[in-house]
């Protein structure tokens, strides 16, 4: 069996190997998969990022697993139509952005997830449930904030489920 990878985006003020990153790393590792965390810190600019994230996928062979929270769901959901992609992990994606509501991009045709919290007050829990109407991806809302830190046990029991149905279909 080839070496399979999941690789995290971080969000617009995170750290690679932050709270949420650390735990989910665990979870990916004990599926086997290898794991990469990409560093934005200091680029405020979103293409620069997608520019980053698309620079290290295209170094990892195969399929991969792109997980992201906030700005870092957005950035993996657009490198997700330029590489190729076995599924999407989205925490609270910043999508649908007034102002930016173009630039939402579509998911490619791999299994999305996204988990979101109750109390965002940062991305609002309606542009998840319009997103995944829309694309028809599943949603899982939880009684949380932006970060979901406070949530990691269940972000983590989500993770686990979504790769087990992503792992073993062929």
């Amino acid at each position: 069996m080839s070496q399979q990878y999941i690789v995290f985006s971080h969000g617009q003020d995170g750290d690679p190997w932050g709270t949420k990153i650390v735990a989910m790393a665990e979870v990916a590792r004990r599926h086997g998969l290898t794991v990469e965390s990409v560093d934005y810190r200091g680029m405020a600019d979103p293409a620069a990022r997608v520019s980053k994230l698309l620079e290290v996928c295209k170094k990892l062979p195969g399929e991969l697993l792109l997980v992201g929270s906030s700005l870092g769901a957005h950035v993996c959901t657009t490198v997700s139509t330029q590489v190729l992609t076995r599924g999407l992990y989205l925490l609270a994606p910043a999508f649908f952005m007034a102002g930016y509501e173009k630039y939402t991009p579509a998911p490619p045709a791999c299994p999305v997830d996204i988990v979101h919290g109750w109390n965002d007050d940062i991305v609002p829990v309606e542009n998840s449930i319009r997103y995944a109407r829309q694309y028809k991806c599943a949603l899982h809302i939880l009684d949380s904030d932006h970060r979901l830190t406070a949530n990691l046990t269940e972000v983590c029991e989500l993770l686990d489920q979504f790769l087990r149905r992503v792992l073993t279909k062929t």
